[in-house]
C-alpha cells in the first residue's frame, strides 16, 4: 500500500484508542497526517510523535468550526485527499434514563458531525474535480449491542446507513465511502464506561477478550489503522459502501453471547 502524497484528515486523532492506531498506520504508509481535535491542548502529545502532522482544530459538532477548519487546510495543504471520521463519544446508560441533552450531544458528534465533516470534504473534492476516500468508524454495537448502549448503538447504526447512502451518492464522482466496525479496542476512557456495567472493569475486559472473541487476544489500535489504510489506498478501488468488522471475530455477533 502506498499513501505517499496523500493528505488525510483524521477526526478525533489524538494519541489514544483507535485514533492513535489510525495515525500510526497511515503515517507508516506515507500519508501526510491532518489531525483533528477540538483544541490544541488535546493535540500536544500526538504532534510530538508526528512533528510533520498538521493540526486541524475544530469542534466537529459545530458547522462554523468545521468550515473554518477546511478553509485553514485549504491554505495549509491544498486538497484533502482522504478522510477518516473517527471522532465520537460514548454513552452507557439505560435508554429510559438518557436525557435529551445527552442524546443530542452524542448525535451531534457521532452522526451530525461526521456528516458535516464529510460534506465539507466532498465539496472541496468536487470543486477541484478530484477523487477521494472516506472511512467512517462504526462499532460492533451497530449490529450486536448490550444493555445500556441503545443510544450509542443507534448512532453507530446511523453511521453505517450514512456509509451506504453516501457511497451511492458519491460513486459517480469516483469518491468511495466505507466503514470499519471495531470490537473492543482499549483506551483509558473506556474504564469509565465499563464501570457502569461492573465494579471490576479490568476483569470484564479480560473475560471479554478470552471468552467473547473468536481470537482471544487484545485488538491493537494500529490493526484498525491498517484496515483503514487499505480502504484509503488504490488496492481497494473496487470496494465501496462496505463495513469491515475489525473485532477478532465476535461471539456476541456470531452467537449472541454476552459477558456475564
Amino acid at each position: 500500500m502506498n499513501l505517499q502524497g496523500q493528505n488525510i484528515l483524521i477526526t478525533g486523532g489524538g494519541n489514544f484508542g483507535v485514533g492513535s492506531g489510525m495515525c500510526k498506520a497511515l503515517s507508516e504508509y506515507g500519508a501526510r497526517l491532518l489531525i483533528n481535535e477540538p483544541s490544541m491542548e488535546q493535540l500536544t502529545s500526538v504532534l510530538k510523535e508526528y512533528p510533520t502532522a498538521v493540526p486541524a482544530v475544530a469542534d466537529i459538532s459545530k458547522a462554523t468550526e468545521v468550515k473554518v477548519m477546511f478553509d485553514f487546510l485549504k491554505k495549509e495543504v491544498g486538497i484533502v485527499h482522504g478522510l477518516v471520521n473517527n471522532a465520537g463519544i460514548g454513552l452507557s446508560k439505560p435508554v429510559y434514563e438518557v436525557t435529551e441533552d445527552e442524546f443530542d450531544k452524542l448525535y451531534d458528534v457521532d452522526v451530525r458531525g461526521l456528516w458535516m465533516v464529510s460534506k465539507q470534504f466532498v465539496q472541496q473534492l468536487l470543486e477541484n474535480k478530484m477523487s477521494g476516500n472516506i472511512v467512517n468508524v462504526s462499532s460492533i454495537h451497530a449490529h450486536s449491542t448490550m444493555e445500556r448502549y441503545a443510544i450509542y448503538a443507534s448512532a453507530k447504526s446511523a453511521v453505517e446507513g450514512l456509509t451506504r447512502g453516501m457511497a451511492i451518492d458519491l460513486g459517480k464522482h469516483n469518491i468511495r465511502v466505507n466503514a470499519i466496525a471495531p470490537g473492543y479496542v482499549h483506551a483509558e476512557q473506556n474504564y469509565a464506561l465499563i464501570g457502569s456495567l461492573t465494579s471490576d472493569a479490568k476483569g470484564w475486559i479480560k473475560q471479554y477478550i478470552e471468552e467473547e472473541q473468536v481470537i482471544p487476544r487484545a485488538i491493537e489500535p494500529v490493526e484498525c489503522g491498517y484496515v483503514a489504510a487499505f480502504l484509503l489506498s488504490d488496492l481497494s478501488r473496487s470496494v465501496t459502501g462496505q463495513t469491515i468488522h475489525t473485532d477478532n471475530g465476535s461471539k456476541i455477533k456470531l452467537l449472541g453471547a454476552m459477558p456475564k
